[in-house]
This record gives C-alpha cells, structure tokens and sequence, in this order.
C-alpha cells in the first residue's frame, strides 16, 4: 500500500467524515478522534489487505463504529443510549456529507470567530492539518496554537454558533470570511514550493475542492468565482515554479509549455465570466493580474500600464495593504523605471523592515539603478532574514551579480 494513496484518501475523505459526525453527536474532538482513529485502522488494514472499493465508506463506517464505542465508554448512561441511538443511524449518502461538510466550513468560519481562529479551526477540522503543521503555518508555537484551537472550539459552543449552511439572505455577509479563508489554506500549499511542508500540494488542491464546492451552493458569485480562477492561474504554475535541484525559477524564466494549460484555460474562462455576474473583488482583481503574467506568449510580452492600472485598484480593495502596494511597486518599476518604485517603498520601510521581499525588492530597484553598495545592504538584509535555503541562494547569486551593475 504506498503512502501518498492513504494520504490522497486522506485529504479527500477527512473532512467530510468529521463533518457528518459532527453533525450527529456535536463534540469536534470526539468526531476527529474517531477519524484519526480509522484511518491508523486503515493503515494496518490496507496493507494487508488492499484498498477496498469504497475507502470513504470503510472509513465513515470505522470511524462512527470507533465514536461509538468511546461514548458508550464514556457518557452517562441515559445521555449515552440517545447518542448512540442518533450515530448509529447516520446516513452514508455522499450528498449529504458534501452538505456536512458545507456546514462544518460555515460554523469553522463564522465571523464570530477572529481571522486566526478560523483559519486554523479551518485547516484543522476541515482539512486534517495537525496542530503541529498548523502552527508552522503561522509561526507559533505549537502550544500556541493547540489553546488557539481549543479557544475557538468552545467559543462555538458557548456562543451557540449553530451547524448550519446560512440562508441565502445571508450568505453575502458571510462569504468573506469563508473566502479568505480558503484563500490563506491555498497559498499555506502554494507558497510551500519555497517553504516545503507536509501535504503542501494536496492542502492546495483541497482549497480548490472547497472553493469548486462553494461555486455549487452559490453559483453567480463574482467573487468566488475570481477566487477560483485565482487559484487555478497559480495552481497550473506549479511544477515550474522550481527547478529539478530545487531552485526558484522566476515567472520570466519559466517553461510555459510545462504549465496546465486545461487549467489556465478555465481560469481565463472565469476571470472573463465574473465581471457579468456583478461587482469584482479582490480576488479577481489578483486572478486578471495573473491574466496578465500568463496570456502574452511570452515574459516580455506583458502589459505592465494594465498591470499598474489593476494594482491601482487591488490597493483600493484591500484598504491599503502594505504587501499590495509592494506588489505595485514591482510593477511600477517595470513601468516607470526603479527609481520612481523606490520613492513608493519609503512609506513601508518601517512597517515592513522584517519582510524580505521588502528588502528583495529593494535590493532589485536599488540594482537596477546603479547604486550598487546600497543595493548589496539591501540584499545581505534579505538574506539575513530568510531561514529558506532555496530563497538563500537565489538571493546570494543575485548579490555575487551585482558586478555587472557597474
């Protein structure tokens, strides 16, 4: 039985039977430990004898057997008989679990919960993450984020956040919170091409399930469908975006006729779909910048006064974020020249001072025009601040080549 097959069924199976136990007997803990459960089961049980038919049955039907048994070992007598009465009957309808699953995703990130909160609650209870996994994600302890987990698992029960799938009155104002926190489950995936972590490229692949599900419960939603093609654009990159030792291999450098064009194809199909169904979003504005990086048939091809143009926009979305206008920079500097970009970073440099990209950036700008002693401050600060050896080195090699910036 090879590894990354338990670890696909995994992925695909371990949400939604957490969910529909969820569902039954109201405990998250007792649901993911019945599931952890099932599937050390399998690991035994599949070696030995092969992967059934029905894996996602054998584990909904291990898994509720095993939460079975702890709440007949561990509830009160009357309270117990009624719990197991309701498991045992839990339905095995694909369907339905699709709809538990919608369900757990809602209450996971319901905005009663802080943006954290969910998405760790998120990544752990929808998507299988463990705790320690979750908190490499966000740079904290692993004790950290077990009490931040915990938080956000009672809070749910104490505020009475109900198991639902909001009413369509209601999807709007909670469609938010839903999407950014898919989006952050996508990019903990994609951007582990240069941060590697376990699963990286199945945790993407799972934000795209969700957010593909989303599309079925709310079809014509401009922005869940820019946050798909947003996805999809990054997503058929992928395998690109390093090279067979492991090295970045920058967008301009990259072999196209290696990327998924099935995939770019349906994001521009969607990034050409939204706008007609509404207002566009941040979202689609990232997924038509993308548009931009990918449709020219080649690097230099790239419309960088629609790119600008675009990032102008993005910025007024997003409230003004730091990381945006730094990406607008890049831009910029392409349009304008470096030393208009360098003049847009000044307002950031305190508040991004511990951001290498901040510093990659300048490194760049500062090359490009010349000043070469402060663009090799601007590199080593970089360096210093990166704890990737992927990143070390292409940062390295750009600082050995700043003779050439003479």
């Amino acid at each position: 039985m090879a590894v990354d097959s338990i670890s696909q069924i995994f992925q695909r199976e371990w949400g939604r039977t957490v969910a529909s136990l969820i569902r039954y007997c109201g405990n998250f803990d007792l649901a993911e430990d019945a599931v952890q459960d099932a599937f050390v089961i399998a690991c035994d049980a599949w070696v030995d004898n092969g992967i059934p038919a029905n894996p996602g049955g054998w584990i909904a039907t291990t898994a509720r057997r095993r939460l079975i048994d702890r709440l007949r070992r561990e509830a009160a007598r009357d309270a117990k008989e009624a719990l197991v009465s309701v498991v045992q009957e839990m339905p095995s309808d694909p369907a339905e679990a699709e709809d538990d699953r919608l369900r757990l995703i809602f209450t996971c990130c319901h905005p009663a919960l802080g943006l954290d909160a969910r998405v760790a609650l998120t990544l752990r209870t929808v998507c299988g993450l463990s705790t320690e996994e979750i908190a490499e994600t966000f740079l904290v302890p692993v004790a950290t984020m077990g009490q931040r987990i915990s938080r956000a698992k009672r809070k749910i029960v104490v505020a009475g956040i109900p198991y639902v799938v909001p009413e369509p009155i209601e999807l709007p104002g909670r469609l938010s919170a839903v999407l950014a926190v898919f989006y952050l489950i996508f990019n903990t995936g994609y951007n582990a091409v240069v941060r590697p972590t376990a699963d990286d490229e199945g945790r993407s692949a799972e934000a795209i399930r969700l957010t593909r599900l989303l599309t079925v419960l709310v079809p014509n939603e401009p922005e869940i469908i820019g946050l798909l093609a947003l996805m999809l654009l990054n997503q058929a990159r992928r395998s690109t975006r390093t090279d067979s030792s492991g090295e970045i291999v920058l967008l301009g450098d990259q072999d196209r006729s290696k990327w998924d064009w099935a995939l770019i194809g349906e994001g521009l199909s969607l990034v050409e779909r939204a706008p007609q169904l509404g207002s566009v979003g941040q979202y689609w504005l990232q997924a038509a910048i993308v548009v931009e990086h990918v449709a020219p048939s080649t690097g230099e091809d790239r419309d960088w006064r629609r790119i600008c143009s675009l990032y102008d926009r993005l910025v007024q979305q997003t409230g003004g974020s730091v990381v945006v206008q730094l990406n607008r920079a890049i831009a910029v500097s392409m349009l304008h020249g470096p030393e208009v970009a360098l003049a847009l970073l000044e307002p950031f440099r305190e508040r991004l001072d511990g951001y290498v990209y901040f510093h990659s950036a300048e490194a760049d700008f500062l090359a490009r025009s010349g000043r070469r002693v402060a663009a090799t401050a601007a590199y080593r600060r970089a360096i210093e601040l990166t704890d990737n050896e992927s990143q070390r080195r292409s940062l390295t090699r750009a600082l050995e080549n700043l003779d050439g910036f003479t």
